[in-house]
């Protein structure tokens, strides 16, 4: 690509402006100041450290020139500024990666930079103060304002805030300058391919994927700079940090209907830097109520106030997707002095409930409760959003919806990456999706096994980091950040294994009861006191592409924390990071078990799909093999979704998926792509761990029913029957079922019937539930192979007749209605997309209520699609859609 700007960095923009306007008026902003901070994220310049002959000192002073340096992206890294100044290729696209040096053997001093920017501030009047607050900077620095260094030593942690009482160094004219020199990690680690690289990246108190994964290619500046937010904060007297808010739900609750009063606790830390005492008083308000308390504050002192319980009556509840509204009180905790001024405020968004975890014996596993009810957990794996750490509120709430819309419930923020971030969290607060958060280790890097690839031996690296106060003190920091979020559900001590057993005492027998104490800590992620391991083997997985009977009846571990894998989006994805003459598809081989790959793919983590592309034909071209592909993915995660289901409560409480999401071009564990472009796999998901749901185990026969809400299901018609090719139905059963409360349950075994009408070339398999009213309560189709197991009947299918339509229903919102005519062939397996119509390029990103859909005979199918409309003109729009059986067509929208 050279200079050239790539499609990803005009998308990132695209986004970053769209989500922001939409994410603001939702009013989620989590745990931020009241009108008192200022984020400087515009006029940053930089300059590498080896072009700079002076100090911090000099740099800090306005008079000092920096015209020449070069515009900084802050918050971001290194990489990220070289990448927007066109200094380096596209990372993320073909081999860029390649042509791109590498820490290691460039040295850390290439990657070391001074960034400074000029900001306006005064000292205010009254007493009142001003901070500066770096949320994040990797890894080392020093920070300089007005000609003097803030920090008395060098400040070291990726992961450790910092605050500084600039108010006394501000320059009389509100004219000041910040000058921040960030250094890299040390050890950097050598990106030799192995997890963690040569795992010494683990070393250090911070990200262990930077030196590459199996999912990633390193990152070559170990994402070395001021990655997350700085801020200038002004204040009264009195500075409140990091209030903390517990809500008490007890008993069992039910999610309509009047509730019994839940018990609010809230405190705070009082900051008074002064040097005589400073009386005021400290309140939370939430709905109309208020508690408080007065205090007196001792000179240059930081107390914790706590004050009195908070009993709110008939409160809304908070609950995870898929059981009820994950409601948010918006709150304020408040300092004000004796003369009745409001010194400082914290707004913070309340999700009322509570957490509970118990032992299931049965299982044995860990189960988890919201509010006194038990949750069948259906998770997913989350490693960071960007790995070039790009950051934003905007892509935040796009990945997390995308996690809602998959109808799942958890996502586990897994310990090669990060406490995410406040952001981050605001989403899952706001599509009820609970958090699983590790810390930062894993068995890759810090000694589990025997690894040649690792530098060092098992007994050195089961004592990294080098540095375990700065981990405790990290992690404390960062409970600190997080825990008033009603969304995060479980501290984890690591990934695969556990910290050092210093560091794990600390944070299970002192960081976490003090700092938090409302939720579960499991020492690492496949702990047999999460999941009782009887099985043999690591815990986790399996991994990639199972045969389907794998997930119905092969028995795994009870709290499976990773199974998965695949994920190969469509060819419109592929086409967006692989070069055109890279564009080949996999070569199977199955006289030997293997497929021949591309360089690029091969670099880009490609996961084989092997013989699992073969029942519909050998793939002609990357274009077939990737439509092909979207068929695999779509029945994998329907089937663990509903294998896993299917046992709930007798095997199981719960899986996590490996992994939905990527932060770079990878080619495997994605429901959606780097670009935000949803793939079968999420859709899959969506029907398979839906709610209500009608399903069939494709070994045994048998159709059952799971029933994932807390009330039973009465009345519903449950109505089979098959489909041939050529669109001729054939009735099986119709009979009313009633559902019971959070349960599998199984009503038909119809295997002998269903692999007759199969036998000869296939057949599409519909089950449906409906209500009294025959409204589709659920709807699932199976397309079911011969006897030979190969999918003859598609190979032949004739054209489909679908008819399509669009129109606009407001703002952001386009219905797409499909129809069939009566005795046409199955429409089946159609994406819909919406377009540019000047581009014919794909609006990114979109939520589709569903996709790759199939509309039988006589049916009809509605679709909503929802996007931001400051994305593009509104008439600039057309729908993209295609099938199996259909040819794409690009189609009008309508007012």
């Amino acid at each position: 690509m050279g200079k050239n700007k790539h499609p990803l960095q005009n998308l990132y923009q695209q986004y970053k402006k769209a989500f922001l306007t939409a994410f603001l008026a939702t009013g989620i902003y989590g745990s931020v100041k009241a009108q008192t901070a200022v984020e400087l994220n515009t006029g940053w310049k930089c300059a590498a450290i080896k072009e700079v002959n002076t100090d911090g000192v000099n740099i800090s002073k306005s008079t000092y020139n920096v015209s020449g340096w070069m515009p900084a992206t802050v918050p971001g890294t290194v990489l990220t500024t070289l990448l927007d100044n066109h200094k380096v290729p596209d990372p993320f696209y073909g081999m860029n990666n390649e042509r791109i040096k590498d820490i290691y053997d460039t040295g850390r001093d290439y990657y070391t930079y001074w960034f400074v920017n000029n900001f306006k501030a005064s000292a205010p009047a009254n007493g009142g103060q001003v901070y500066l607050n770096l949320r994040g900077i990797n890894y080392s620095c020093d920070v300089f304002v007005n000609g003097r260094k803030l920090n008395a030593r060098t400040h070291y942690g990726m992961f450790l805030r910092q605050e500084y009482n600039i108010t006394q160094m501000l320059d009389k004219s509100g004219n000041n300058r910040l000058a921040v020199v960030v250094c890299p990690p040390d050890p950097v680690g050598k990106a030799n391919g192995g997890q963690g690289g040569d795992g010494r990246i683990a070393k250090n108190v911070g990200l262990q994927y930077t030196a590459g994964w199996d999912w990633i290619q390193p990152m070559r500046d170990r994402n070395t700079g001021i990655w997350d937010k700085v801020t200038i904060e002004t204040t009264g007297k009195v500075n409140l940090k990091n209030p903390h808010v517990i809500t008490l739900v007890p008993g069992v609750r039910k999610v309509t209907g009047p509730q019994q009063p839940a018990i609010i606790k809230a405190s705070a830390e009082l900051q008074n830097p002064l040097s005589t005492s400073v009386s005021g008083t400290l309140q939370f308000v939430i709905n109309g109520n208020r508690v408080s308390q007065k205090v007196v504050l001792k000179p240059n002192s930081t107390t914790t106030v706590n004050l009195g319980d908070l009993t709110l009556k008939n409160p809304n509840l908070w609950w995870p997707n898929g059981y009820g509204k994950p409601y948010l009180y918006p709150s304020q905790i408040q300092f004000y002095t004796n003369d009745n001024k409001l010194s400082d405020q914290e707004n913070i968004n309340v999700g009322v409930r509570e957490i509970q975890s118990t032992w299931n014996s049965h299982t044995n596993s860990q189960q988890i409760s919201v509010n006194g009810q038990k949750v069948f957990i259906k998770g997913g794996n989350w490693i960071i959003s960007d790995a070039m750490l790009r950051l934003s509120d905007a892509r935040y709430d796009a990945e997390v919806r995308f996690h809602k819309d998959m109808n799942l419930n958890l996502i586990r923020v897994w310990g090669g990456a990060l406490i995410e971030r406040p952001e981050f969290y605001n989403a899952c607060d706001k599509y009820g999706m609970l958090v699983f958060q590790d810390f930062w280790i894993s068995g890759d890097a810090n000694g589990k096994w025997v690894d040649p690839m690792k530098a060092e031996d098992q007994w050195t690296r089961r004592k990294y980091p080098d540095n375990h106060q700065l981990f405790l003190q990290s992690a404390a920091d960062g409970v600190k950040l997080v825990r008033n979020h009603p969304s995060l559900a479980i501290w984890c001590g690591g990934n695969e294994i556990t910290p050092p057993e210093d560091i794990l005492t600390g944070l299970r027998d002192s960081i976490i009861p003090k700092l938090d104490g409302t939720r579960w800590f499991v020492e690492y992620s496949n702990s047999d006191k999460m999941s009782l391991n009887t099985l043999g083997g690591n815990g986790d997985g399996p991994y990639g592409i199972q045969p389907l009977s794998t997930f119905w009846e092969t028995r795994t571990f009870p709290f499976n924390s990773e199974i998965g894998s695949v994920g190969v989006s469509d060819y419109e994805s592929l086409k967006r990071f692989i070069p055109e003459k890279n564009l080949v598809a996999p070569e199977y081989s199955a006289s030997n078990n293997s497929s021949k790959v591309d360089s690029v793919w091969d670099y880009h983590k490609y996961i084989g799909y092997d013989a699992s592309i073969e029942p519909y034909g050998k793939a002609k071209n990357a274009e077939d093999f990737a439509n092909k592909a979207q068929l695999v993915n779509y029945d994998q995660y329907r089937a663990l979704a509903e294998g896993f289901s299917s046992h709930m409560w007798d095997w199981y409480t719960g899986v996590i998926i490996w992994k939905t999401q990527n932060p770079w071009t990878a080619m495997r564990g994605q429901m959606y792509d780097y670009y935000l472009d949803p793939n079968a796999c999420l859709y899959g998901l969506h029907n398979g761990s839906e709610p209500l749901h009608v399903m069939y185990n494709p070994i045994t026969g048998m159709v059952s029913v799971v029933n994932n809400t807390f009330e039973t299901k009465r009345d519903l018609m449950l109505v089979v029957k098959t489909v041939d090719m050529q669109g001729k139905e054939s009735p099986i059963t119709q009979i009313f079922i009633e559902a019971p409360a959070s349960s599998s349950k199984n009503f038909l075994p119809l295997k002998a019937a269903i692999d007759k009408r199969a036998k000869e070339e296939g057949t599409f398999l519909s089950l449906q539930l409906q209500d009294v009213n025959k409204n589709v309560l659920s709807d699932n189709l199976y397309w079911l192979p011969d006897a030979e197991g190969n999918h003859s009947g598609l190979k032949r299918m004739p054209a489909s007749q679908l008819q399509v339509s669009g129109k606009r229903m407001g703002a952001g919102k386009v219905e797409v209605t499909l129809t069939n005519p009566s005795k046409a062939p199955v429409a089946f397996f159609n994406r819909v997309s919406l377009v540019n119509s000047n581009t014919k390029k794909r609006v990114l990103p979109v939520f589709y209520s569903d996709n790759y859909v199939s509309v039988l005979p006589g049916e009809e199918r509605k679709m909503i699609l929802d996007y931001q409309p400051d994305n593009t003109n509104p008439q600039n729009l057309q729908l993209s859609v295609s099938g199996w059986n259909f040819s794409e067509k690009l189609l009008s929208i309508t007012n």
